[in-house]
């Protein structure tokens, strides 16, 4: 995590649940994040994929933010997001939608 935005939410966070909020930084987006195997870009498709596809949309907004700055277009993410339409549900998707269009007007 490196933009501001990033260090906000971690110490909104941090403010709550220390511990959780130091594993997120240090854990999640220190080592998962960083591990060789896949490039930030495939890590970011998965991960908005993932959390659409479960309906965890709390997140989704900071990893569609996320996944343009790793490089994904949105013609990739609305791609992705259809594809899995068929696996998770067409309102899943269109939900995923929602929130795309929503990170894109804020761009």
């Amino acid at each position: 995590m490196t933009n501001s935005n990033d260090n906000k939410a971690i110490d909104d966070l941090a403010a709550l649940a220390p511990d959780f909020a130091k594993l997120t930084k240090d854990f999640l987006f220190g080592d998962i994040w960083e591990r060789t195997g896949l490039s930030q870009r495939d890590k970011s498709l998965i991960t908005v994929t993932c959390l659409v596809a479960l309906n965890r949309i709390e997140q989704v907004d900071f990893h569609l933010k996320k996944a343009f700055e790793n490089g994904l277009t949105k013609e990739e993410l609305v791609a992705a997001i259809t594809h899995i339409a068929f696996y998770a549900g067409w309102p899943t998707a269109a939900s995923g939608f929602g929130h795309l269009k929503k990170v894109i007007d804020q761009q």
